[in-house]
């Protein structure tokens, strides 16, 4: 009988760790000092998009608030990959072929990262998707890397934002801006 209850108790344990393991609820947390729980995020996910004739593009990030920082060279450093956003790593779609920059870039969704710089940004389009952060960001995922100049603003923006211009001949510019930087990205629509 004690042997029975012993084996019961076994086989209820390695099922137990076996679930929790199969289905992602191990007790590994995100190296975040900030990492979202139950929904419950301090910064809200934000959903920038722009449909020109056949063309889609959409970005999905988290949309951190400055509260007071200093953002790039002190709490985003300078050189460093950025999640562009916070939570989970930023993620555009794009559904035809598009030249962003010089750079001509395949229908996809990618991983979006940049690396802050005090006089530009590069822009990283990454094939690893479903990222916490940038906390395991491999560069040999890499797709395309395109630099774009910085243009310092007066007046601090609070919440991260991306948005789209309206098309204009065939063109869009996708801009980031947060705390005194503003980053303008040049997009071309194909066979427009």
């Amino acid at each position: 009988m004690i042997k029975s209850f012993v084996l019961r108790v076994s086989v209820l344990a390695f099922c137990g760790a076996f679930l929790l393991t199969a289905f992602g609820c191990e007790s590994k947390k995100p190296a975040d000092p900030q990492p979202a729980q139950n929904g419950n995020r301090k910064s809200p996910i934000a959903i920038a998009s722009i449909k020109h004739n056949s063309t889609y593009i959409k970005v999905v990030y988290g949309q951190p608030y400055r509260r007071g920082r200093t953002i790039f060279g002190e709490w985003e450093p300078w050189g460093k990959v950025w999640r562009t956003g916070a939570n989970e790593a930023t993620e555009i779609t794009i559904t035809e072929p598009v030249l962003m920059g010089d750079q001509a870039i395949t229908p996809g969704t990618y991983a979006l990262f940049t690396i802050p710089e005090p006089d530009s940004f590069t822009v990283v389009l990454n094939h690893e998707l479903g990222q916490w952060g940038a906390f395991e960001y491999k560069p040999e995922r890499d797709y395309k890397r395109m630099k774009f100049p910085v243009q310092n603003l007066e007046t601090p923006v609070e919440a991260f934002t991306i948005q789209f211009s309206e098309p204009e001949y065939s063109m869009t510019s996708m801009t980031l801006k947060w705390d005194v930087v503003r980053v303008d990205i040049p997009i071309r629509f194909y066979g427009e």
